[in-house]
């Protein structure tokens, strides 16, 4: 296999598999790479994923061990899927699933693809800062043992020398990067005998090895009409086309990844009246050995008419879709939240699955349809029919107005059926799709291809159904967005909008809600004049998200002002909103931290429920995580107890009360968080005050997903001038 340059980026490689041996430098280390990860770890497969040109897509750069036509659907991954590759990549954290049962309650999509009992592992290959790819290997399940840490040291050595040798070929002007296919090994092969009594058999076996190629094919192959000698060193599906139907796909996947013998009818030929034959097969230690007899038609045929031409690796097998694709969209639809989050998973999921290249979808507001995402378009040439009305002559209003979708086989058809519509193309084929959600109409979908085709009444029967899913799933967005846009609106309106000021005390507080796709919280902060010169400081995170959240939350901030103002002690003032909640009853619970401050002296007195402790900065800049007895969660037990902590704060002395959306991050200790938080404390200037909590939510504002929303609460002792010093 020798590799070349791929004209679309100048920095990555692409394999050609009809010439000699891999030459390039790359490709040569991630080869022996996956080798030697798949010996380390005793695996029957493995690969590497190598970023590409495009931004959060890695492709499939090697893989030894499986026929590579038959993972087509896996050769290109985002970072951003629910999948282990992908979660490897985004967290630099190794990805270990000893079993089918880890790995459907971790990624159940990865498992709606490729539901056989098989372990997997996954690590991450990148040097410092930068990140270059996910080394994997698959071997058989291991249920109930786990994996062991000397096999994860192992793979985690092998990953680590990769990541020095390609870190090596960057610095030397060697690409590291992918594009095209992936370079496929075949795994090495052991010498079978009895060839002559397998002569002998009635029936037709053939040996493959890992790589999908024949080895050898016994006499009755030939009488069968498998052809004969000629079929050695042939990619199975390629030397006997009606076995690589997209029907028997996942037979040969499940034999090939649980180790366990696999049988089915398969129709031998083009047309429904051809030969059934039964097809056996038997995992080997290194391959497969496939036997084939005589059989009877099925009761049920899985399959009793077949397109023309469709085989594993052919274009149109290619654009066939496979069952996994349905069951992965329709399990990602039940995780996407926001119409965007809908959109992208139908743009990631829908248009592989039929080799679609453009997608567009609408949603009705007021008898008019709004372009709400497209992809695959020309640029704004969409643009002229947002806001349509539905009394105009479209197919992408009539899908929706008479619920019937509506299939062109290409675009001179959907021109003769619609005289001077705009078209983007001239060639292709265009599918448009009315999303219609428990009756109620909900918008359109369009789906665009780059060249006529048909579509078989099984695709039209599968991208219907799959139209309901989409419904359903923006029609729950549209809600959500209703309520997240209420639950954040009434958070807004409870929190403080301008905090107290006082001679010898400077107090800023943050919020900020969770990224988009995320519910709202119920964090709050408020600083309180509560009577005797004292000035009190509170933070509090109500357990759950949402409306009701931010409803618990108004309550309680309500309760804790009512306390302090009568001037309750510090416990009292927990101790009644604790009781205050258990009587309300909303079902949930809330953690809280109050301070009570004498601004002139800076003694202070303060009370936990179960909140993050707070930090105390120093005015020599020395920070410190603060060890304050507290009790138990609010809204839990009438009876707790809040004991008392007595503080100091020092002028210039800088005091810190949080939430732990600032410090928690998903696969990260919680400990380590704060421990950032403090050493990004110490590092800040204490004045002016407002910039030093700019830059501790700084980072974690920028996150891309942030699953809790923060809120941050500081207080500084000043001088005399008003400014705080250190």
């Amino acid at each position: 296999m020798q590799l070349r340059a791929c004209r679309g980026h100048a920095d990555c490689v692409t394999a050609r598999p009809d010439s000699g041996p891999a030459r390039d430098a790359t490709a040569r280390v991630l080869v022996r790479a996956a080798g030697e990860a798949v010996q380390a770890v005793g695996g029957f497969a493995g690969g590497v994923y190598l970023r590409s040109g495009t931004t959060g897509l890695l492709l499939l750069a090697v893989l030894t061990g499986l026929p590579g036509p038959l993972y087509r659907p896996w050769w290109r991954m985002h970072v951003n899927r629910p999948f282990p590759v992908a979660e490897a990549y985004r967290s630099g954290r190794s990805v270990h699933l000893p079993d089918a049962e880890s790995a459907m309650r971790r990624f159940p999509q990865l498992m709606a693809g490729l539901p056989f009992p098989f372990g997997s592992l996954y690590e991450p290959v990148g040097a410092g800062p930068e990140r270059f790819g996910v080394l994997f290997v698959l071997r058989p399940a291991t249920p109930g043992t786990g994996v062991g840490s000397a096999e994860g040291k192992r793979l985690q050595a092998v990953a680590d020398g990769l990541a020095a040798e390609l870190a090596e070929l960057e610095a030397a002007g060697e690409p590291v990067s992918w594009c095209g296919d992936p370079v496929l090994v075949p795994a090495p092969g052991r010498a079978h005998g009895a060839r002559e009594a397998l002569d002998r058999l009635p029936q037709a076996v053939v040996s493959v090895d890992r790589g999908g190629r024949i080895r050898h094919a016994n006499a009755a192959a030939g009488r069968l009409g498998l052809g004969g000698p000629e079929l050695r060193g042939r990619v199975l599906w390629e030397a006997v086309p009606w076995l690589g139907r997209p029907a028997y796909e996942d037979h040969f996947r499940a034999v090939f990844m649980s180790g366990d013998p696999v049988r089915f009818a398969a129709l031998r030929g083009r047309q429904a009246s051809d030969e059934w034959v039964s097809v056996d097969l038997y995992p080997t230690d290194d391959g497969v050995t496939v036997v084939i007899g005589t059989a009877e038609q099925p009761a049920s045929a899985p399959e009793p008419a077949v397109r023309p031409g469709a085989g594993l690796g052919t274009a149109a097998d290619r654009a066939a879709p496979a069952l996994y694709r349905p069951v992965a969209l329709a399990i990602a639809l039940t995780e996407a939240v926001t119409a965007r989050q809908v959109s992208a998973v139908v743009t990631q999921e829908l248009l592989p699955a039929f080799g679609g290249r453009q997608l567009a979808i609408y949603l009705l507001s007021e008898r008019h349809l709004y372009l709400a995402w497209e992809t695959g378009f020309p640029q704004g040439f969409l643009d002229r029919f947002d806001g349509v009305g539905l009394d105009v002559p479209l197919p992408g209003v009539e899908t929706l107005t008479t619920g019937r979708p509506m299939f062109f086989e290409s675009m001179e058809r959907l021109a003769a059926a619609y005289p001077g519509i705009p078209l983007d193309a001239h060639v292709g084929a265009r599918a448009f799709l009315p999303l219609i959600a428990s009756g109620r109409p909900v918008g359109s979908c369009i789906l665009g291809f780059d060249a006529p085709r048909g579509f078989s009444p099984e695709e039209r029967t599968v991208l219907t159904a799959l139209a309901g899913l989409i419904a359903q799933a923006l029609e729950r967005a549209q809600r959500y967005d209703s309520e997240t846009a209420l639950a954040r609106g009434l958070q807004s309106a409870l929190l403080p909008h301008r905090l107290p000021v006082r001679e010898n005390v400077v107090t800023v507080g943050r919020y900020l809600p969770g990224t988009v796709g995320m519910d709202v919280g119920g964090d709050w902060y408020d600083v309180i004049e509560a009577g005797a010169g004292l000035l009190a400081l509170v933070i509090g995170d109500v357990q759950g998200h949402g409306v009701a959240a931010a409803a618990t939350m108004g309550q309680l901030r309500s309760a804790v002002r009512a306390f302090a103002l009568s001037g309750n002690a510090p416990q009292e003032v927990m101790a009644g909103t604790n009781r205050l909640l258990i009587d309300l009853d909303p079902g949930q619970f809330a953690s809280c931290c109050y301070v009570a401050l004498d601004p002139d002296s800076g003694s202070a007195l303060a009370v936990r429920a179960g909140h993050p402790q707070p930090l105390l900065r120093h005015p020599g800049g020395r920070t410190e995580v603060l060890d304050l007895p507290g009790g138990v969660v609010l809204g839990v037990d009438a009876d707790a107890v809040y004991p008392v902590a007595q503080l100091q704060l020092e002028e210039g002395a800088v005091f810190a009360l949080y939430t732990d959306g600032l410090v928690e991050k998903p696969g990260t200790d919680f400990d380590a968080g704060v421990d950032r938080l403090r050493v990004a404390l110490a590092a800040a200037r204490p004045s002016p005050l407002a910039e030093t909590a700019d830059r501790l939510v700084a980072e974690a504002g920028g996150s891309v997903e942030r699953p809790d929303d923060i809120a941050l609460l500081l207080a500084a002792r000043t001088a005399a001038n008003g400014a705080a010093s250190g």
